[in-house]
């Protein structure tokens, strides 16, 4: 059996030629070491691109830590100067307060010029236990040294406080007019009915022997009767607030709401040169008795 000759297959050259001569045209006009610089810097462009932008992100990052950082540091130093301002702030009201104080006393005095005065600073509160009661009673920082002595009025611009009892070389004791011990001659301004201021323990002074059939009003102003010679005639002592009266007594007595805040007491003034009348005649000094 005859069999067809094989017919062999023809090779298209052409394409394989145009290749060729593109990639010679391109070899050509491309240096022969930036071809290979330029592929690698193509396949080496996405990793440079994401180190840049973790670059970008980092240095963000750090700036943003050290912002932080030195916005605290600016929030310390403005803590620390609105607390030395505050501090301050506190100072001078302070000062403020001591020169109403001061300006209040020198007002006192320039009322009550026949006097002589010593300004002190209450330095201490004591409260003595007693078998009976309690004693109350301030210091002040001036003593002896100061010309102070046993038995001298003291005052402050609202009123009476009451009298030293104690006297050390820089310091003194003033027995206050709330202690239950303590009793100042006094009288009503308006009027001037006489009685005896008394303290008590843990409650207002009580205005005792004032006479029954006398009126006597809620809001009068109790003064320093001058009588027994321990206080100068005067002073503001209380007011009135309520009257106590028994018909089978023979007085009345009237609750008396203190001029001087004893519990916010910082400044006195001692009265130095207070002599009674009692005194000068050399008689003995009596006390309002029931």
């Amino acid at each position: 059996m005859l069999q067809r000759p094989r017919t062999r297959r023809r090779i298209r050259w052409w394409p394989i030629v145009i290749v060729l001569l593109a990639a010679t045209v391109v070899l050509l006009n491309t240096r022969p070491i930036d071809a290979p610089r330029d592929f690698v810097a193509r396949l080496t462009l996405p990793v440079q691109r994401l180190l840049r932008d973790a670059g970008n992100e980092l240095r963000s990052a750090t700036g943003a830590v050290s912002d932080t950082a030195m916005l605290r540091q600016h929030s310390q130093e403005l803590e620390q100067t609105i607390a030395q301002l505050t501090v301050e702030n506190l100072r001078l009201k302070e000062i403020e307060a001591e020169n109403v104080r001061l300006r209040s006393l020198l007002q006192f005095r320039d009322v009550n010029p026949s006097y002589t005065y010593k300004g002190g600073q209450v330095v201490g509160r004591l409260v003595a236990n007693e078998p009976s009661n309690l004693i109350h009673s301030i210091l002040i920082d001036i003593g002896s040294n100061n010309g102070i002595e046993s038995g001298m009025p003291v005052v402050t611009e609202r009123g009476l406080v009451g009298r030293v009892t104690e006297v050390y070389s820089n310091a003194a004791r003033v027995l206050l007019i709330t202690d239950s011990s303590s009793n100042v001659n006094a009288m009503l301004q308006n009027t001037r009915l006489r009685g005896m201021l008394r303290g008590r323990t843990n409650q207002l002074p009580i205005m005792d022997y004032l006479p029954q059939d006398q009126s006597i009003l809620v809001g009068d102003i109790v003064v320093t009767s001058g009588e027994g010679g321990r206080f100068p005639v005067g002073i503001p002592v209380g007011q009135v607030v309520e009257v106590e009266q028994n018909d089978v007594e023979m007085f009345q007595q009237a609750v008396v709401r203190t001029t001087v805040d004893f519990d916010t007491l910082e400044t006195v003034l001692v009265v130095t040169n207070f002599v009674s009348p009692v005194e000068q005649l050399g008689a003995p000094q009596p006390t309002l008795q029931p």
